[in-house]
């Protein structure tokens, strides 16, 4: 089982052929209203990709926050620890413009008072053959689970995203660190990939820096050095490439497949999920990943 725990947002989707300038009013193609948050998203892809899944994290008492839980239990997640809040469940304004890319404001509701695990949430962590974590919840409370995974010997995959700096006792704690290029740039202070992974190195042993269109490198403290091709197609909507990548990664790291294969695996899975619109309507099922490798 892989444990998640991180945001759940209802995420605001608007489509433009081009995302407005600061005081820019344009016109926009669709809108539609869909479940996402960076932990709900890893959850499902993972889910979709074959492993069984716990979430943790918080909903609130609104419309949203109902239908955000229906989601993660119709994708056959482990929700029982999910909390639900008195308020607002986090919401994630987006744009995607006409080429795919995206621009997102997020606000964080129920997700921000996630501030410590409750032990039941240690007790899944514990049982669990990895834990996700991402940074749209509490800092000290992302910390706190990492830190409970590493003493139960559970290897924790962090995304480091929305970037911020990371403390001491959150690194020390991280197995493998995902960032993509810029959030690798902001962390070490090199525009270049290759450097940043060997930065990242000397603070957490294993490294993926995903670099969108152009693959992604991958770099271990025991020499390995991969750098794999991301998968040819035509975007449509890349809002869940990355959070699909990490949960399809942890998958294929948790079936024991060898680097190479477990990002070629990855890479499958974001590049399918690019193809249609959306964050969880996107993901693709296990079926599909295995036809297209």
């Amino acid at each position: 089982m892989i444990s998640v725990f991180g945001s759940a947002n209802m995420d605001l989707v608007a489509y433009v052929d081009q995302a407005p300038k600061l005081g820019e009013t344009v016109t926009g193609r669709a809108f539609h209203t869909i479940p996402g948050g960076k932990g709900a998203n890893q959850a499902i892809a993972a889910a979709r990709a074959g492993a069984e899944v716990a979430f943790l994290g918080a909903v609130g008492d609104d419309g949203f926050g109902i239908a955000l839980r229906a989601v993660l239990v119709e994708a056959g997640i482990e929700v029982s620890l999910l909390r639900q809040l008195p308020g607002a469940s986090g919401i994630a304004h987006i744009v995607v413009d006409g080429g795919g890319a995206n621009s997102i404001i997020v606000v964080p509701g129920a997700n921000g008072e996630v501030k410590s695990l409750t032990p039941a949430d240690e007790a899944m962590i514990a049982a669990s053959q990895a834990l996700l974590l991402q940074l749209e919840l509490p800092m000290e409370a992302v910390t706190e689970a990492a830190l409970a995974a590493r003493a139960a010997g559970v290897p924790v995959i962090l995304t480091p995203a929305p970037s911020q700096p990371l403390p001491d006792a959150l690194l020390d704690a991280v197995t493998l660190l995902v960032p993509n290029e810029h959030e690798a740039a902001d962390l070490t202070g090199s525009t270049d990939p290759a450097q940043a992974l060997d930065l990242l190195l000397d603070r957490v042993p294993e490294v993926v820096v995903t670099l969108g269109s152009k693959g992604a490198l991958y770099g271990s403290r025991t020499g390995d050095r991969l750098r794999v091709a991301a998968i040819p197609v035509q975007a449509v909507d890349t809002t869940a490439a990355g959070d699909t990548f990490v949960g399809a990664l942890a998958v294929a790291r948790a079936e024991g497949l060898v680097p190479a294969e477990a990002l070629r695996f990855a890479s499958v899975a974001a590049a399918l999920s690019v193809q249609k619109a959306g964050a969880s309507t996107s993901m693709p099922h296990r079926a599909e990943i295995d036809a297209a490798r």
